[in-house]
Order: C-alpha cells, then structure tokens, then sequence
C-alpha cells in the first residue's frame, strides 16, 4: 500500500517555513577535507539547544571540492543552506550571509570549530532574551582555557592590548573566531563596516561599542588548529593598518555611532566622550607611531654621532611630523592657514622635551644605546602628556 503526501485544499496556500531563531554561518575557503565533519559536529551540537536553526555555508571562491560537500551536506540536512561568493574574504563572507539572513540572531564561527561547542549556548542566550546585542568568545578572559604557540599569544595579546589603547575599547578579545549578533543591530552595523577580511570583527565591535551596544562575553576553551593558513604577521600588519583608518572615521565624525544607538534605543558612548575622547584616540596613534619613528632615528644617529646630537635630530624630526599628524588627524585642522604658526608653537614644546630628555642623558652613566632609548622613551611619556594638553590648550584652540 502506497501512501501520497496530502495535497493542499484548492484556494489554501500552503504553510510558509518557520524562520529559525538562530543563523550560524561557517564561512569556507578551500576546505573539502574538514568541512563535512566540522558541519555534523555543529549540527549535534545546535541539536541540543531549545531554539530552531539554520547553518550556512559560505562559500567564498573555494577552488577545491569545497562546494561539492557544501550541495551534498545541504541535500542531506534540511537545516543546512549554501550561499556562494565570487570573492574571498572571510569579512565578505559574513556581511552577505548575515546580511541577507531573516533569523533574530545571527552567529559566526570558524570551520576549523578550535571553539569548544559548548559554549554556544551561553553566547547566543543572552541575545535571544534580548538582554545584550551582540555576543564573543574570548580566549583572554580569566576563566578561559587556551592551548596554542608563544607566537600566537603574544600577538593576540599585543594587537588587543593596541586596540584598548588606540580605540579605547572595553572588549577582550576582537579575533576569536565565535561571535554572534542580533539581526536589528546587524542591519544598522553591517553597511557601516568596510573591511572584506581579518578586520572586519575588530571594526565591527568597535562601532557596535561606540554606539552603545551590549557586548556581553564568553570565556572559551580554544586549542589552536596546527593546520591553519591565516598569515599571523600579515594579518597583524593589516590589522593595524585598519585601526589608523578607524580612529581617524571616528576622530572625524564621519561614521554616525551615535544615530545608530539612538535607532537601536541606545545611548551611543560617544555622547559622553565627545570629541576629547575621539582627540585622545588618535592622539594616542600618532604618538605611538612617533615614539617608534624616534627610537628607530635615534639609534641609527647614534652609530654616527653622540648621544645628545641624536636625541636632538631625532626629537627634532618626529616633533614636526607629529605636530604635523596631530594637526590633521587629531584636531581635524586643514589647510595653509595657521601651518607655521603651529609648527613654531610645537617647536616650543619641542624645546620642553629636548631639556628633558638631555637633562636625563647627562645624569645617565655611560650605557648602551638601545639602554639609552628605553631610557629616553619612558622620558617621552611624559613629554607626550605635555604634547597634548598644549595641542588642546593652546595650540590648536579654534577662534570662538
């Protein structure tokens, strides 16, 4: 006896498909071989939540068998759907998947699952009850558990640390590969995010934090996949590449932090940082960039010439660049009028640092010179504090 599927009554259209609460999107480059067990694994793992769910593979111009076992694995599990690119980029992959997804939270997680599953459930908890905005595993909270090289954790920790100090973020840890979003406040977030790869985490939380967001996190146990091929150092190099570009949308005004809070009935942190907060940001950039220009200078000087003539050139060199960088990025002063001016005016800060740091070389017995720079670059700190509150106090005060 066969049995045929009951056909709709005539005039009744049939049931639409319930839209899963939850989206997790696994974007994928080149990766036939672990793809299939690592989808299984999320597949047992979303099982045992309460919540409906739906997993996407993005396929971002894999040139292996990668697509073959995405179509296999969709055809297999009715949760499972295939979204392709033509491009690569993991950012691109998740802004179109996210982008286009209709379920309340969206979540992201690296194919190589080096996130223990069982911190799903408390990532993606406290965006469905609607008490946080977005949700990140994080390798460096206390409680964390992490097993991976020296390399990888110093600069994990360097490139966060940079991030606290130049963007004057509160979250922990911008990279792990464990994130999740609610979809209003992905819809306000995604067109603002500009980066396409590595970045496009730290840029997106930087604005979500900016805006005021909830950004609730999750200490993870993480064990590093010996088998990946993300370029660290490149990556690292990229990365800060797109924090200078960041502070300076910030310090400009150009991204609208605060109209997204407000949308989002949030109050945007910028409302009470104002532009001081955005000054010292970039402030903070440029004298890290300088500090590093001037230890570099001072020790080649220093082969050819004695230790004040090298702190003299190159206090002398990285003062006009900086007063010069503070000038446009910081204080968002354009144009000829008032060059000069503020260029003499930072020369006389100049002359304060200089006294300084002289006075520190004369009362040092003779030592090495890469001691002498480390000596002259704690002395700096305190130059830099008077850098900046003559540049807000004196140099750059607009007329009323």
């Amino acid at each position: 006896m066969t049995t045929e599927a009951a056909l709709p009554e005539p005039g009744v259209a049939p049931a639409a498909t319930p839209i899963p609460v939850l989206d997790v999107v696994i974007p994928v480059h080149n990766e036939e071989r672990q793809l299939a067990a690592s989808v299984r694994r999320v597949l047992a793992a979303l099982d045992r939540l309460p919540w409906s769910y739906r997993v996407t593979i993005a396929d971002n111009a894999s040139t292996d068998g990668t697509d073959v076992v995405a179509r296999r694995l969709s055809h297999e599990h009715p949760q499972v759907r295939v979204e392709h690119l033509a491009e690569k980029g993991r950012g691109r992959a998740l802004k179109q998947a996210w982008g286009r997804s209709d379920s309340d939270v969206l979540v992201y997680m690296d194919v190589d699952l080096s996130t223990d599953l069982d911190a799903l459930l408390p990532l993606v908890a406290p965006l469905i009850s609607g008490h946080s905005d977005l949700a990140i595993g994080s390798r460096l909270a206390a409680s964390a558990r992490v097993d991976r090289g020296l390399k990888r954790e110093l600069i994990s920790r360097s490139y966060n640390l940079v991030l606290r100090r130049a963007l004057r973020v509160a979250f922990s840890d911008a990279q792990c590969g464990f994130k999740a979003i609610r979809r209003d406040a992905a819809r306000e977030l995604l067109p603002l995010v500009r980066d396409h790869e590595w970045f496009f985490d730290t840029e997106l939380l930087t604005l979500a934090e900016r805006a005021g967001l909830r950004i609730h996190e999750v200490p993870v146990d993480w064990v590093d996949d010996p088998d990946s091929r993300v370029d660290i150092v490149q990556t690292a190099l990229d990365d800060l590449r797109g924090v200078l570009r960041l502070a300076t949308g910030l310090a400009r005004g150009r991204l609208p932090v605060r109209e997204v809070g407000e949308r989002l009935g949030r109050v945007s942190t910028e409302a009470g940082t104002g532009r001081v907060g955005l000054q010292v940001a970039m402030f903070v950039v440029v004298g890290l960039l300088s500090t590093l220009a001037y230890a570099g200078l001072y020790l080649v000087l220093r082969q050819v010439t004695g230790a004040q003539q090298a702190n003299l050139l190159a206090l002398l060199v990285t003062a006009v660049a900086n007063t010069a960088a503070n000038r446009r990025f910081s204080f968002g002063v354009r144009g000829p009028d008032g060059r000069l001016r503020h260029q003499l005016q930072g020369l006389a800060v100049f002359g304060l640092g200089l006294g300084l740091t002289s006075l520190v070389l004369w009362l040092m017995p003779a030592a090495h010179p890469t001691l002498e720079v480390v000596v002259l670059t704690a002395a700096n700190l305190v130059v830099t504090a008077m850098r900046f509150t003559a540049m807000k106090l004196w140099i750059f005060v607009r007329p009323a």
